[in-house]
């Protein structure tokens, strides 16, 4: 049994290694089932039992296996939860410099997907569990892990099956997950942004239609082309600003570091007349730009293309899956409304799947500790709080009334040409070995300091 902090920031970059070794690939969507996380979800189980922990494998579609586990405090305050999704997004090994489920160690990186989406949060909130049992530390709050199933394809058969059936083993106070607490470079200074809320969902299907004909006469007005105008269209529009608390929050957190000129153009980020050239001026790096306006304003992503079944032969419609995602105190009849003036108005629109966003406070204690922890680790990064442009398990959890904050912590080297937000469902996944270590110290000693007995 490991009571030690280092031999288990070593077991954490190994059993992060099993973990992706395992390719728990979810290829299903909200109305299919069709993923495997059973061998992760034993694995960790496993590994939980021998810190003599009695961990619960809980499932409502077959394979698809959530593992929750329970280190008991003296109850005196609620329970703090840890959560981490098993599943990760296909990987095209074709595409890949490193083999995407090899779990290898090469260049000072673990590669391989899940890394950082999310089996990294896996093996650090599992060997915090263990290390804390293994101390026998007196605990005030119960901390529980649950490694759920199915959050790629939007939480059914994972954080919402346990929320549903199973509420008494997950229901806590605070919930600690994706995404948040990792580095963030921007003009020389290190911040480290804590996720308070995340965008709501509005899968949509837009559907065009034409006159159907042979191949061998051009229309066009056919349905294909006439969706491909609207597909264009849609790439080319910037959806409008809509300010939000908690992104004016960390966008006036980032320009306090700034020099002068910088800091008084950032503010005005948040200003919708002037906030798309500011983000084509003064934010150079792509994956930061898209990175801001996605907080900015709803988005929405072309990302299915149907049309025909025969070469010869003209398609009467034609349809694309879109991918929207709200913003905070933004409708769905809204982003409607939006999304038909960039398509037209030709464009039949048909909500496939919904889901609100989501919004914690910034002002709770456990806010507080987690803002004092990073600067305790790194006294020269700022904590802010963060808005992601995607969705997460604590969709399910704050049903329960769960405090849900985005904490699982690593850090990069600021001198690489490697980002965090690059590596989400993106080629050559992989998180830095020392960034993890670091890490995952973090995570231990935040949950500690915040659930001891008093």
């Amino acid at each position: 049994m490991i009571t030690d902090l280092e031999p288990m920031r070593d077991r954490c970059i190994t059993l992060l290694q099993e973990l992706i070794r395992i390719p728990s690939v979810n290829r299903g969507s909200f109305e299919v089932s069709d993923g495997n996380e059973r061998p992760c979800a034993e694995l960790l189980a496993t590994f939980l039992r021998e810190a003599g922990l009695e961990p619960k494998l809980l499932e409502g579609d077959k394979n698809r296996t959530n593992v929750v586990a329970r280190l008991k405090g003296t109850g005196k305050k609620p329970p703090l939860l840890l959560n981490a999704h098993l599943d990760v997004v296909e990987a095209d090994e074709t595409e890949w410099s490193r083999p995407p489920f090899s779990g290898e160690i090469h260049d000072g990186y673990v590669w391989g997907r899940g890394t950082i989406d999310m089996k990294h949060m896996a093996a650090m909130s599992a060997c915090t569990l263990a290390l804390l049992a293994a101390r026998k530390e007196p605990l005030d709050r119960d901390v529980i892990f649950a490694g759920v199933a199915d959050e790629e394809a939007g939480c059914r058969r994972g954080a919402t099956y346990l929320v549903e059936q199973h509420p008494d083993e997950v229901r806590a106070e605070y919930m600690l997950g994706e995404v948040g607490a990792f580095s963030l470079y921007f003009l020389g200074n290190t911040f480290y942004p804590i996720q308070v809320a995340e965008k709501g969902t509005c899968w949509v299907e837009a559907k065009l239609t034409g006159d159907a004909g042979h191949g061998s006469m051009p229309n066009p007005e056919s349905a294909v082309i006439k969706l491909g105008r609207a597909i264009s269209r849609l790439g080319k529009k910037r959806l409008p600003v809509h300010p939000t608390a908690v992104v004016e929050r960390f966008v006036h957190g980032l320009s306090a570091k700034m020099p002068a000129p910088h800091r008084a153009i950032m503010r005005r980020l948040t200003t919708p007349q002037v906030a798309g050239l500011i983000l084509d001026t003064l934010v150079r790096e792509p994956s930061q730009r898209r990175s801001f306006g996605a907080m900015l304003s709803n988005t929405a992503s072309p990302t299915v293309v149907r049309a025909g079944s025969k070469t010869n032969v003209i398609p009467g419609f034609a349809t694309v899956e879109i991918d929207g995602r709200t913003l905070p105190g933004q409708s769905d009849a809204a982003f409607l409304d939006e999304l038909r003036a960039a398509l037209g108005e030709d464009a039949e629109l048909r909500v496939m799947h919904s889901a609100p966003p989501v919004e914690a406070s910034s002002e709770t204690l456990l806010f507080q500790h987690l803002s004092a922890q990073i600067r305790k680790h790194d006294p020269l990064g700022t904590p802010l709080p963060y808005l992601i442009p995607g969705f997460t398990d604590a969709k399910a959890y704050s049903r329960l009334g769960t405090h849900c904050y985005g904490f699982s912590p690593v850090r990069f080297d600021p001198t690489a040409d490697i980002a965090f937000t690059r590596m989400y469902h993106g080629k050559d996944e992989r998180v830095p070995v020392d960034g993890l270590r670091w890490g995952f110290g973090v995570l231990y000693d935040t949950v500690l300091s915040f659930c001891r007995a008093s």
